[in-house]
């Protein structure tokens, strides 16, 4: 059960995640573009309920707060009362995150590029997760420090 300062802390490591990805993909012209993808899955999804379609910034800030949310829920499932069940559970769960990220946009009928596009893209999406597991798993390790 994840109380409200795991899901804290996994809302720290879903910023750090975002954070680090906005800057390589800033950077590095073979980033994954997971904005993107997430902009486009959820304009499939209004396009579906027949929604009148959103702005480029609209579908970005909802892309970003969803994929906070969601990543930060997901990544406070790290805690343990062990320190180091903690760190293998954040660093299982980010590269079940970063293999998620790799293989499921094609069969969602998303474009798989923007997570796949290079071995160098395929190799960032992947580290970003885990990373994002790891830092969440350090994180409740210091807060939880007795």
């Amino acid at each position: 059960m994840n109380t409200g300062k795991e899901i804290g802390i996994g809302l720290l490591g879903a910023l750090a995640v975002s954070a680090a990805h906005e800057t390589i993909r800033r950077i590095l012209p073979q980033a994954p573009r997971m904005d993107k993808l997430g902009m486009q899955a959820i304009s499939l999804l209004l396009e579906k309920a027949n929604h009148t379609p959103l702005s480029e910034k609209e579908l970005y800030l909802i892309a970003m707060v969803g994929d906070i949310i969601s990543n930060g829920l997901y990544y406070s499932a790290a805690g343990s009362d062990n320190r180091k069940k903690t760190i293998i559970k954040g660093a299982l769960l980010g590269a079940a995150a970063g293999v998620g990220a790799l293989v499921l946009p094609g069969p969602l009928g998303l474009n798989k590029e923007y997570s796949n596009k290079t071995m160098q893209t395929k190799a960032i999406t992947f580290g970003l997760y885990l990373f994002g597991g790891i830092f969440t798993s350090v994180l409740m390790n210091k807060m939880n420090k007795k």
